[in-house]
């Protein structure tokens, strides 16, 4: 429990310090001239980075953590990417932030519109470019049809900016974290895996396919027993085995998820299919952390 206290009191004063840069630049971004406000963001990114890159540093100190990543990928930071991944643990976050960071352009969820409204936490995800989006009910929507497609409007004037700075987008398409009860709740056929939701990534192939250049398809897989933050932060996570694909974002995955049934089927039938792949995926991750002795 020292650890855990100690751990987490240098991760909040490196949030702390790095908060500060972004809130005072983040004033520049309301002056309306594109050119500076894509400098700011990129400048944003970069602190961003640097609390990402303070944040593995404090890891070496408590947690030596050893990732072990596997996959023939090639990446970049000057590209878009949809990045998805099979989601265990809180734990997640720090693993994808850590492999990924300086490698692609910094992570970065889409957010419910109410969050901006988080204190200190909304004015720093505004500040990063995270996209808020408005999801309007059907029971609202039934209501007040007039807002009907308004949602995807809003999403898509927050994401114009993309235009101009790289982005990787962030999904997890199970939409929750992964537990035996909720496997069995699912009956999901899908052996360590959560039944895939595509909406999500529906949703962002709708507003940005036609920026984003790829899919960065991660595959987690913790041996022995899926950790909770409490043991990331007390140093009781040694190993993680990490599994990278990557695919191309083809004409066919490029269209209107709200409004045409056959593409939205046609995406289902894509998200299906690499969660099957990734079941496969997992379970070679195991057999391999089997072969080392770590289960």
């Amino acid at each position: 429990m020292l650890v855990a206290i100690v751990a987490l009191s240098f991760y909040m004063l490196n949030t702390f310090f790095w908060c500060l840069p972004i809130f005072l630049l983040s004033i520049f971004k309301l002056i309306p001239i594109t050119a500076l406000r894509a400098a700011i963001g990129r400048v944003l990114d970069r602190c961003a980075t640097g609390w990402v890159t303070m944040n593995y540093f404090i890891q070496r100190v408590f947690s030596r953590m050893d990732i072990r990543v596997s996959g023939n990928y090639k990446l970049s930071n000057k590209d878009w990417y949809l990045v998805i991944s099979n989601h265990q643990s809180w734990v997640d976050i720090v693993v994808l932030q850590r492999v990924f960071n300086r490698n692609i352009p910094f992570l970065k969820f889409f957010l419910k519109h109410e969050l901006i409204y988080v204190p200190l936490l909304g004015l720093a995800w505004w500040a990063l470019d995270f996209p808020f989006m408005k999801r309007y009910s059907k029971s609202f929507l039934a209501k007040y049809p007039h807002l009907k497609g308004k949602d995807l409007e809003t999403t898509k004037r927050s994401c114009e900016k993309f235009k101009h700075t790289p982005v990787s987008i962030m999904n997890f398409m199970e939409g929750t974290r992964y537990t035996d009860d909720k496997h069995l709740k699912q009956s999901s056929q899908l052996e360590g895996l959560l039944k895939p939701k595509s909406g999500g990534v529906g949703f962002v192939l709708t507003v940005m396919g036609e920026q984003l250049h790829k899919v960065i398809d991660v595959t987690i897989y913790y041996p022995n027993k899926i950790p909770t933050f409490y043991n990331f932060l007390s140093g009781r996570v040694k190993n993680v085995f990490m599994h990278i694909d990557v695919h191309e974002i083809s004409n066919d995955l490029i269209g209107d998820y709200a409004t045409d049934k056959e593409y939205k089927k046609h995406i289902h039938q894509w998200v299906s299919g690499i969660w099957q792949q990734k079941e496969k995926t997992l379970q070679k991750l195991k057999l391999e952390a089997e072969s080392q002795g770590l289960n």
